[in-house]
């Protein structure tokens, strides 16, 4: 079996696997939670929260991707799988069943407040480890707070 070998020294590969591995459970479960959400959200503003949650899933999906073929082509095997994705994401629990268009919103808000925070902290741990990496890291954080943005203006 090839195994591919990163130019990392052992232990900025072992900071830099942990962040790419923390984002990526993150980022797979801000797309889950927003698709929960939209298939449940109800309320006069249903349209537009529908849509802007199908954007966020889109964006949260390509980042989880770049962030999971990074770290393959480090060496390490990322881990998206539903029970590792439970255990360990940063956001907390969403809504079951019919959520109103304010609390859909509020709780978007909230996991993208979480999940930008252990970002922010990621592009610290990384860069001296891996600029590579923390580029990364930087491109998903703004990309978050953009839609952080929007999502706080629906609420006012």
């Amino acid at each position: 079996m090839y195994v591919v070998k990163s130019s990392l020294s052992d232990a900025n590969l072992k900071t830099v696997s942990e962040a790419l591995q923390g984002a990526l459970v993150d980022l797979v479960d801000l797309a889950l939670v927003a698709k929960q959400i939209h298939w449940n959200v109800v309320g006069p503003r249903f349209r537009s929260v529908h849509l802007q949650l199908d954007e966020l899933v889109g964006t949260a999906r390509t980042h989880s991707d770049t962030v999971a073929e990074r770290a393959s082509a480090l060496g390490v095997s990322p881990d998206g799988r539903a029970a590792t994705v439970a255990v360990g994401s940063g956001i907390g629990v969403t809504p079951e069943g019919w959520v109103d268009d304010t609390t859909a919103v509020q709780t978007i808000v909230d996991a993208l407040g979480a999940v930008i925070g252990r970002m922010r902290e990621r592009i610290t741990a990384t860069g001296d480890a891996d600029p590579v990496s923390q580029d990364i890291f930087i491109q998903v954080t703004a990309d978050l707070e953009k839609q952080h943005w929007m999502f706080q203006a629906e609420n006012g």
